[in-house]
């Protein structure tokens, strides 16, 4: 019996069943708003290839069929198909042919039967394989297409990014100027008025004024930090080594800052014993760093000390600690105080006022110009400790 003969003429039978029972599963989700012709597609094309290898003048030949799944498994692929999907329609296709030649398969021999549903087997197994090759490949393609086009996308924001931090520094320059011009005035202005109160002591326009200086001030301070983090994060921050005493410099911090410490009522201790007598690293980053932690301090510390401890450690090293008795940091944001513009708040306000987010995040790119590394340990309502730790000569 000529089984190729017997699957030619019922093709068009197969395949509208076939079409019918894809739309009616429930797992080929993909073809549910596909046409008939959609869902269709190279399935004719895998039926005559199946046709000519159950031809008795073929045998086993079934590179025939390779051209037909190769096509079904891209359209597939462009169709939105899962893999799934794909094992699914061509097990429905098994299940149909087997169906609608059933009463003819019987009527031939064992052997017969057996040579025939081993050779559907085969083709339905191979069809698969082609189909999922090029279906990966196809997917693949798409996937190369999509690195493209991000990569594109990546480097045009990046170029936007560029460009408006170009924008933001520009406009900072230019804010800094007026700004600073009305602080000068503001102040000059303060004095004028205090010489005046002590005539009529009306201390309205004095408050104001000072209101308008230390939001200035403010202002000022917070449009510093944001050039300082535009300059470090386009690389235009570079070290400067010198020769530094770094004795001398952490004193040098304490005389400015001690004032801020002691209107708060807090003790600000010095302990330079075991310090290096001279370091090799850049005395204006080192210093901006001590200052912007030990401040940090002082605005986060209501009562009791801050200690400023600097030692020599093994390896060529050196570390200063900053502890303080202050609010803490809980531990889910121990990482975050480094990152711009974030504040940690304390029992009763959002954050403390004066502070703009952006020290640490200074502090932190600082300390890898300097080649070091910083590390946090704190405890909330205890305190916090910064230790800075850092080669005693930089490699330049």
């Amino acid at each position: 019996m000529d089984f190729s003969q017997l699957l030619a003429e019922k093709t068009n039978t197969i395949i509208n069943k076939w079409v019918i029972a894809v739309r009616k599963d429930g797992n080929i989700e993909s073809a549910d708003k596909l046409p008939y012709t959609a869902i269709k597609n190279h399935l004719p094309d895998v039926l005559e290839a199946m046709v000519t290898v159950l031809s008795k003048l073929q045998g086993n030949d079934v590179k025939s069929i390779v051209t037909a799944s190769w096509q079904h498994g891209v359209l597939r692929a462009t169709q939105g198909f899962d893999p799934a999907e794909i094992v699914r329609e061509y097990h429905l296709l098994r299940s149909i042919i087997l169906e609608t030649i059933e009463v003819d398969l019987l009527q031939g021999t064992p052997a017969q039967i057996i040579r025939a549903i081993r050779l559907i087997d085969t083709v339905i197994d191979e069809a698969i394989a082609r189909c999922f090759n090029s279906y990966f490949e196809e997917r693949l393609r798409e996937l190369k297409q999509l690195y493209s086009s991000l990569m594109l996308h990546n480097e045009e924001l990046n170029r936007l990014v560029s460009a408006n931090e170009d924008y933001l520094s520009h406009l900072a320059h230019e804010l800094k100027n007026p700004l600073s011009s009305i602080i000068s005035y503001s102040n000059l202005f303060l004095r004028e008025q205090r010489e005046q109160i002590r005539e009529n002591n009306d201390y309205t326009n004095l408050e104001h004024i000072e209101r308008v200086l230390r939001n200035g001030r403010y202002l000022l301070r917070l449009i510093n930090d944001i050039l300082e983090i535009s300059r470090y994060d386009a690389g235009k921050i570079r070290p400067n080594p010198t020769a530094v005493d770094v004795r001398a410099l952490i004193f040098n911090v304490y005389e400015m800052l001690e004032p801020l410490a002691r209107e708060k009522s807090l003790q600000l201790v010095i302990d330079c014993d075991r310090a290096p007598l001279q370091i090799f690293t850049d005395a204006l980053q080192l210093q901006q760093i001590v200052t912007n932690i030990v401040s940090n301090a002082i605005r986060y510390t209501e009562s009791g000390r801050i200690i400023v401890l600097c030692q020599e450690l093994e390896s060529q090293r050196c570390a200063i600690a900053i502890s303080d008795t202050g609010i803490g940091i809980a531990p889910e944001n121990q990482v975050q105080i480094f990152e711009p513009y974030f504040r940690v708040g304390s029992s009763d306000k959002s954050y403390v006022p004066g502070s703009t987010g952006l020290g640490l995040a200074i502090v932190s790119r600082l300390v890898k110009i300097l080649q070091g590394e910083i590390k946090l340990v704190s405890e909330v309502g205890v305190g916090s400790t910064f230790t800075v730790i850092f080669p005693l000569e930089i490699k330049v």
